[in-house]
């Protein structure tokens, strides 16, 4: 299991989890959720109390990715694996993304 912070400018808004069998969720922080002034992360996911889940990257974080040439360089560079969606996400959507929302890698003990 790999796990991210979700942080909306820069306060943490809920937790992006890739289960062991490859599929996702994403739920959204209690003190984020229930704050009225803070706002979903994404059309596609509105803020609510149950758990979201997907068999893949929800396309809301998919498209935070790098494409094309660009995401076989930063592959490369990186030792990520090209099909992987979540490590890539894990290792370039701390700080450099287009829009409010950054992905915080949660390192898990050894």
């Amino acid at each position: 299991m790999r796990r991210a912070k979700v942080k909306y400018k820069g306060e943490t808004a809920g937790l992006l989890t890739q289960q062991d069998d490859g599929t996702f969720t994403f739920q959204y922080a209690r003190e984020y959720l229930v704050d009225p002034s803070r706002l979903a992360i994404s059309l596609t996911i509105p803020k609510r109390e149950s758990t979201f889940q997907s068999k893949y990257l929800f396309p809301f974080f998919f498209h935070l990715l790098p494409e094309g040439t660009n995401r076989q360089v930063v592959c490369r560079n990186l030792r990520i694996d090209l099909n992987d969606d979540f490590g890539l996400l894990l290792n370039t959507a701390s700080v450099d993304t287009i829009g409010a929302v950054t992905i915080e890698k949660i390192e898990e003990p050894v």
